[in-house]
């Protein structure tokens, strides 16, 4: 490593970073609102100061070399530390006011989204912050909202998206029905059992069946289009229902079913406008809710 490397152009830890997420310089490029070229200059500027390659191309995409991923985890937290720092400076600024608008699932809105909403109202009082609670990602092409989170990212071309976070989901019931209906010891134990539907019951099981999942649409007694009211549904003892391991863990008189089960991993996307890079407020709310998603 050159003598260098004590002193990083932080542009560059930047475009290492985004290339690293994004896989392409083309897609770096656009995210960071840069050429590809000057993007590319860069990553090898980094390159260069540490004496290793960062990158090798395989296609059209770029993989990390073992060095890469060795320094990815550190500059990481090298950009989390940076987020930090400005959304401290940004939310004491007086200037940073008005609405941005969120959209979540109603059950993040109800679980996930309160403790980052109490520290904005800390780090930048002028705010006013509006949550939608919806699936549909239309609501940010109709701007009915600024900020998205979402299990899909989003192909609009005016959308910009980052992936905070892979999450967990498992099984659960309340304990009151698994007391009286009997805990599946087995796969198979399930095609005895109720289910809580939330959303598209069809399309749920086109993805459980290839898994070996014995239940049909006969199963599902109850459900809802809403999560929340599903979810409660389940924890009155209506059946079983999946859901994310951290709003689960967080209910009382939930048990997670068939604990030795493989969890069902899904992505978490954070998106918004373009404008991201030049409005303040949505930059520091958007800024807040990567930080507190991609905690464990």
């Amino acid at each position: 490593m050159s003598d260098t490397a004590s002193s990083f152009d932080w542009n560059h830890i930047r475009a290492f970073l985004t290339t690293a997420d994004k896989g392409s310089l083309s897609a770096a490029a656009r995210e960071l609102g840069l050429t590809q070229p000057t993007l590319g200059r860069q990553v090898a500027a980094l390159e260069e100061d540490l004496g290793v390659m960062l990158f090798e191309r395989v296609g059209r995409s770029l993989e990390l070399t073992a060095a890469g991923g060795e320094l990815l985890e550190h500059v990481r937290a090298m950009g989390q530390a940076a987020d930090r720092v400005a959304l401290a400076a940004s939310g004491q600024n007086q200037t940073v006011e008005g609405r941005v608008a969120i959209t979540a699932s109603d059950v993040y809105s109800v679980h996930l989204l309160p403790p980052v909403l109490r520290e904005l109202r800390t780090k930048a009082p002028k705010l006013i912050i509006d949550v939608v609670a919806s699936d549909d990602v239309q609501d940010l092409m109709r701007r009915e909202a600024d900020i998205a989170i979402r299990h899909v990212r989003p192909d609009q071309p005016d959308l910009i998206a980052r992936l905070v976070r892979e999450a967990k989901g498992y099984f659960y019931a309340s304990t009151e029905y698994l007391d009286h209906r009997g805990r599946p010891k087995t796969v198979e134990d399930l095609e005895s059992h109720d289910f809580v539907g939330s959303g598209d019951v069809p399309r749920m099981l086109e993805y459980l069946k290839p898994l070996g999942f014995p239940i049909g649409l006969d199963n599902f007694r109850t459900g809802s289009d809403s999560g929340l009211v599903a979810w409660e549904m389940c924890k009155q003892g209506f059946g079983i229902s999946p859901m994310a391991d951290d709003v689960a863990e967080a209910t009382s008189g939930i048990e997670r079913v068939l604990p030795d089960l493989a969890p069902i991993v899904f992505p978490i996307w954070l998106t918004t406008h373009r404008e991201l890079h030049t409005s303040r407020r949505i930059r520091l709310v958007f800024d807040a809710l990567a930080e507190h998603l991609t905690r464990d």
